[in-house]
């Protein structure tokens, strides 16, 4: 039953997402100017506020949270690892859906340095290829070595990542990733299982490439 009920919440998933995609032509871009989508963006922000993660979903609100925690060692000196893992330029081609990365605004107050942007991705489903949109806010805290990226995307499904960098032994660098989703309910298992994997491969991708020095 609860394979069931998993199967169908990915169905469901999929099917929101499609009425809500852009279909046409594959391409790594969206109909949409920057300009226009700076402007979805700001919709998003105003609509949903995503970058707030307080309180959580109340019950019987059909909304609910889960939480996880990710990490990997990188065998290199933390504030390297930091500029560069902190660059979402950085991810793309990393992960293996992320196209490009269209940024509405960059700017540094009271020094954090704020980034809204929007992921653009192409995402493989039954034979066509559908283009994403997930709109963002990222915070970084260089002197605390730390940053946190806010995500709001079709159908609804917000994310809140909070990552840390510390020194350990022999000049490498932990990096920690503390993960909240929250979604419709009966698509929460869905989420949290493709968000964690999806996070865990970009660890995987961005350790290799400033190991090898790639990056």
């Amino acid at each position: 039953m609860k394979k069931f009920l998993r199967l169908l919440a990915a169905q469901l998933f999929a099917a929101m997402f499609l009425l809500a995609a852009f279909s046409g032509p594959a391409r790594a871009d969206t109909p949409q100017s920057d300009a226009e989508l700076a402007a979805e963006w700001q919709a998003a922000w105003d609509t949903y506020r995503f970058y707030d993660s307080a309180p959580p979903p109340s019950p019987g609100s059909g909304q609910s949270r889960e939480k996880a925690m990710i990490s990997v060692e990188i065998d290199a000196p933390v504030e390297q690892v930091f500029d560069k893992y902190s660059n979402i330029n950085n991810h793309i081609g990393m992960h293996s859906f992320l196209k490009r990365v269209v940024t509405h605004n960059d700017r540094l107050q009271a020094g954090t340095r704020y980034i809204d942007f929007t992921a653009i991705e192409e995402i493989p489903y039954e034979g066509a290829i559908v283009t994403s949109k997930t709109h963002a806010q990222q915070r970084i805290d260089r002197a605390a070595l730390k940053y946190e990226t806010d995500t709001w995307s079709l159908p609804g499904v917000v994310t809140h990542q909070k990552i840390v960098f510390e020194e350990v032994d022999g000049g490498k660098t932990r990096v920690t990733e503390q993960l909240v989703f929250d979604a419709d309910t009966s698509l929460i298992d869905f989420v949290v299982t493709n968000g964690v994997a999806s996070h865990q491969a970009t660890q995987a991708a961005l350790k290799q490439a400033i190991e090898s020095g790639q990056l």
